[in-house]
């Protein structure tokens, strides 16, 4: 029995995603240079958020959210990638393993229910304008925000507990860049047939769920939208749900991808590709995608940057 707890516990090897040549170094550092961008984005946005007044509303406090999400998950994968690649290892410790997989299974559950979650508020906002402050108070947006946090984390400390509790046998080579889900399946020992038929369920309860929350949502705005008489109003509208819509194409899109195929449809290099887009691609491109198409985090951009030039030329000593 103590024999197989410390076989159990013995450590993992991240198969990776690059090896010794030109060419993967280069992909290397390109991967490096789009996480720095991701992290310097999402932690923008945040202070953004944070530090001017006017975006202090339910609708930025759960965009504040996101870019947290965001910038937890990147950085859940990313660094602990390229420290084997640089050092040469490619060890990652048990414990390693079931902290890595418990916060990529929570980040990536929380921006689930978040964006559906998202959807809602942008219904409030357009076809419920006057009743806004009433239905989408700043306690509601806490709540929702707790209600992301809270749901995906008790689902991914369920999934992580079982998990790990299987035995693992053979090489304990896990054909991926990080602990996923289902890389580590693979490598458990003996029929577990039961067990990944109710995590395969409780993946697609945490996609369509949402997905259907989001498109509930998105048909009732198209049908006031529709119901506009103003042009001005119709742009303004889709101009505000562009970017959220765009965001939940991505990420929802990789996730199908990545976690809706049955077993049998999964390869080592379509489980990197997928995991590539949305842990590392995504939260990359949400922070672009709100700041260049919404015209109140740019405007606070540049009064930030317009109050940072201003106190530094009256900190320079007069001729």
């Amino acid at each position: 029995m103590w024999q197989r707890n410390q076989t159990s516990l013995a450590d993992f090897i991240l198969e990776g995603l690059f090896d010794d040549s030109l060419v993967h170094l280069f992909l290397f550092s390109l991967t490096i240079v789009v996480f720095l961008i991701a992290v310097s984005g999402n932690t923008l946005t945040i202070l953004l958020i944070c530090a001017d007044a006017r975006l202090h509303t339910p609708m930025y406090f759960l965009l504040s959210q996101l870019s947290l999400m965001d910038l937890m998950h990147v950085s859940t994968t990313i660094p602990k990638m390229a420290t084997n690649y640089l050092s040469g290892k490619k060890t990652i410790s048990f414990v390693g393993c079931a902290t890595q997989h418990f916060l990529y299974l929570s980040l990536g559950g929380a921006e689930c229910l978040l964006l559906a979650l998202m959807s809602y508020d942008r219904y409030v906002a357009i076809c419920h304008p006057l009743r806004y402050t009433v239905l989408m108070s700043r306690k509601v947006g806490l709540m929702m925000a707790v209600m992301s946090w809270l749901g995906a984390s008790i689902n991914s400390l369920i999934h992580t507990t079982i998990l790990m509790h299987f035995p693992f046998c053979g090489s304990r080579k896990i054909h991926h860049f990080y602990c996923e889900f289902p890389a580590v399946v693979k490598l458990v020992c003996g029929d577990i047939t039961a067990y990944e038929a109710t995590a395969y369920i409780s993946s697609i309860l945490l996609l369509l769920l949402p997905i259907f929350l989001v498109s509930t949502s998105y048909a009732f705005i198209l049908h006031s939208v529709l119901q506009m008489r103003s042009a001005g109003g119709k742009r303004n509208a889709f101009a505000t749900c562009s970017s959220h819509l765009i965001v939940v194409s991505f990420w929802f899109g990789a996730c199908i991808f990545s976690y809706m195929r049955p077993r049998s449809q999964h390869t080592p290099l379509q489980n990197k590709v997928g995991s590539v887009f949305y842990s590392v691609i995504t939260p990359t491109l949400n922070p672009l995608i709100y700041t260049l198409r919404n015209k109140d985090v740019a405007k606070a951009l540049r009064r930030v940057l317009g109050r940072e030039i201003l106190t530094q030329r009256q900190q320079l000593p007069l001729p």
